[in-house]
């Protein structure tokens, strides 16, 4: 059935202790490969992935399909090879020498009007979409995201984007990997930052799979209506 909005998924991979960074907010590289082939998995299903300004600092890359056959599969239906990088940055200050900026994938930047004029006489991006410069209305970008022909978004992170998209009640998936270590930390960031919900508003979810591999747990969780008492 065809979709009527953008499904939004967020694909996260978290210490024990629910950081997905340590307190200097360094590359989490603490999952396994097995986290890895997940996560590509889960970006082939997407035609978009979004991610944040200090996301894509932080790694200076993104995570392109490499898998001959989850590049069949984009192929079959009709998909290009790579999904849509969007990168979301209020100010647009972005090193322009990342590594990010010479992968083989198509790049969209989410910014301000005042972001905008850093790129504008650059083509490193295939599409500059702007956006307030105040608090993120992420249902309407979101229906811009859809107007443009992305139905399946991957969110990547990082917690503040994460938190703003749990504020505004738009995630229907998330794919969490729990890994064994504990990072501890009152700043080191969490699979949701930003302002919160108190817990009689806050979205629920239904557990539609578990599985172990090694240490780690792999979550997969669906949006569903809160439980009746």
């Amino acid at each position: 059935m065809p979709l009527s909005r953008v499904y939004v998924t967020v694909v996260l991979a978290m210490s024990a202790d629910g950081k997905i960074a340590d307190r200097d907010a360094a590359p989490a590289r603490f999952s396994s490969s097995e986290d890895l082939a997940r996560l590509e998995t889960e970006i082939a299903k997407a035609d978009a992935v979004l991610f944040g300004a200090g996301t894509l600092r932080a790694y200076g890359t993104c995570l392109p399909i490499r898998q001959p056959d989850l590049i069949t599969q984009r192929q079959t239906h009709q998909k290009p090879t790579q999904p849509i990088q969007i990168v979301c940055s209020r100010s647009g200050r972005l090193d322009p020498n990342l590594r990010f900026f010479q992968q083989a994938v198509p790049r969209w930047l989410c910014t301000t009007a005042q972001g905008a004029k850093r790129w504008e006489q650059a083509s490193a991006f295939d599409r500059i979409l702007q956006i307030p410069s105040g608090s993120l209305d992420w249902t309407t970008i979101l229906q811009s995201f859809f107007h443009l022909g992305i139905q399946r978004l991957a969110v990547l992170g990082g917690g503040n984007l994460v938190g703003d998209l749990v504020h505004q009640h738009l995630i229907d998936e998330l794919h969490l990997t729990v890994c064994p270590l504990l990072l501890g930390g009152r700043t080191a960031p969490t699979p949701a930052d930003g302002v919160g919900l108190t817990a009689d508003v806050a979205p629920w979810l239904q557990l539609i799979q578990a599985k172990t591999f090694g240490n780690e747990v792999f979550l997969h969780y669906r949006r569903c209506h809160r439980p009746r008492d």
